[in-house]
């Protein structure tokens, strides 16, 4: 039998009452400031820290394609299609709400809490740089350089970059610096 640690515990807890905290969820706005992270140990995983100048937020996403207004003026049936495929993942869309919503903050990291059938929810990892707990932290003063000022806008983050296509090297494709830019030099 594997032994089990605390953290075990709390993601079992959270997997089983779920569905009810979900319902809160939803009435709730859709970027939402919290106390504590619902999963700690996946949120220590990947640099919570309890401290000043650190922030965590729940965001919910709306699922499903994205759609388009339907343009009723000239075109072929065939080219007035409304639906798109939405090319950042819904993690780097929370991520991205999270800090439109919180301006003075910088994301690190997100992760995913639940889905249900409408909606995902996420939570997004905030970080104040102006904060000197913040400075003063060697792990994490990195993110007070101006260099990561808007940093998921820019496809920096974890989400972002899966996002770009830069998780692996291409053997046939080079995908750095993005796919995009090597699909608009093939134009």
């Amino acid at each position: 039998m594997i032994s089990m640690n605390a953290y075990d515990y709390i993601k079992k807890n959270l997997r089983e009452n779920l569905s009810k905290k979900m319902i809160e969820w939803r009435s709730q706005e859709s970027v939402t400031k919290l106390e504590k992270p619902t999963d700690i140990g996946r949120a220590r995983k990947l640099g919570y820290k309890d401290k000043k100048g650190i922030v965590v937020a729940r965001v919910r996403v709306i699922r499903g394609g994205r759609r388009r207004h339907r343009v009723n003026k000239g075109r072929k049936s065939k080219k007035q299609t409304a639906r798109l495929t939405l090319k950042m993942n819904y993690q780097w869309v929370a991520e991205q709400r999270a800090a439109k919503k919180f301006v003075n903050l910088e994301v690190l990291n997100s992760y995913k809490v639940g889905k249900d059938g409408k909606h995902y929810f996420f939570e997004v990892i905030l970080i104040d740089p102006e904060s000197p707990e913040i400075k003063a932290d060697p792990n994490l003063n990195w993110i007070c350089r101006p260099e990561n000022r808007g940093r998921v806008f820019h496809g920096l983050t974890s989400a972002g970059k899966k996002s770009r296509g830069l998780r692996h090297k291409g053997r046939e494709l080079k995908v750095r610096p993005s796919i995009t830019v090597w699909r608009k030099k093939g134009k």
